[in-house]
């Protein structure tokens, strides 16, 4: 069997393709590599340049590589992009993923993995989000990935596929260094930018209903996410039939602000005390998930620890920056 991996060059995709390699499988990889890096791939894994839009390369990959699955990665993720830019995001990230879909359905693929996100559940008033949780999403990249999922599920019954939606929480650390990611959009390598510069780490509002009064979170190591996609596939693999399934990956901890800073200054040795600034609108006081329904289903449970993250992030950030 042969898996197509959709933004495989990406800081997400390349933990996808090691562990997908490791585990065994043939992949091929298209990306664009407008944020991708070949030197991410392992030796020996083909890469095709190009877009999930455009319609006859995918076809024509898909047949030469006799594909038989589709681990679809690839979309842009950035919130406050989205917001400024809608009709791109539901360019790329919808009609994209159509794309892929309808060549997928054309060629007689009957696998079919998503990578989601939290962001469509927006701000769900639960100590823990399950994934009944009401989605809700407060973006547009939100609401593409929401779109997605449907996408997905309709075209899965309609020709024959077994989907798997995966979301994500919030993604952290690095397998090795060097697939660290380059990104600073995340609380983690936002946090040692500033700390770089020789600033306070920024803390948006300290005045939320939490126990020290900043935003809790849950945060999953990209190795964790990596094997998540790895069980995904074993039961698409073993059942493309009788699977069609909406999963969270996290860990089902939360972790506040001020408890992430704390533990990035026991990591790095730096004074992490942080400034309180205003809150960001939009940020939920809390969002931790559910991990039951994962582990039932796929019999995969997160491995990392906190700590964990913190270190492998932190290394990757020192090869890239010094």
């Amino acid at each position: 069997m042969t898996w197509l991996i959709t933004g495989g060059a990406g800081f997400i995709g390349a933990h996808v393709v090691r562990s997908m390699v490791e585990d065994g499988r043939a992949v091929v990889v298209l990306d664009d590599l407008s944020t991708g890096d070949p030197g991410r791939l392992p030796a020996g894994v083909p890469l095709v340049t190009g877009s999930t839009l455009d319609r006859e390369l995918v076809a024509r990959v898909l047949k030469e590589h006799q594909v038989t699955g589709v681990l679809h990665i690839a979309a842009k993720k950035q919130v406050g992009e989205s917001v400024e830019q809608p009709l791109r995001y539901y360019h790329e990230n919808v009609e994209g993923l159509r794309v892929v879909l309808d060549a997928a359905a054309e060629t007689g693929v009957r696998r079919f993995l998503l990578s989601s996100s939290a962001a469509v559940y927006g701000m769900p008033d639960v100590e823990t989000v399950t994934e009944q949780t009401p989605c809700v999403p407060m973006s547009p990249y939100g609401e593409t990935k929401l779109v997605g999922e449907w996408l997905v599920k309709a075209t899965g019954r309609a020709h024959g596929m077994g989907t798997v939606s995966l979301r994500y929480f919030n993604v952290a650390g690095a397998a090795t260094p060097e697939l660290g990611d380059p990104g600073v959009f995340n609380l983690v390598p936002m946090v040692f930018e500033r700390l770089d510069a020789g600033l306070d780490p920024l803390i948006f509002g300290a005045d939320y209903d939490t126990p020290d009064g900043t935003c809790v979170r849950d945060y999953i190591h990209i190795s964790d996410v990596a094997s998540a996609h790895v069980a995904a596939v074993r039961r698409l693999e073993a059942d493309p039939d009788g699977t069609e399934l909406v999963l969270n990956i996290g860990r089902g901890e939360g972790v506040s602000v001020r408890e992430m800073l704390d533990a990035i200054g026991s990591v790095t040795g730096l004074d992490t005390t942080g400034e309180v600034v205003a809150r960001r609108a939009g940020d939920p006081a809390r969002v931790v998930a559910s991990a039951e329904l994962i582990a039932k289903e796929l019999g995969w449970t997160a491995e990392h620890d906190l700590d964990s993250m913190i270190r492998s992030a932190w290394a990757g950030w020192r090869l890239r920056h010094g």
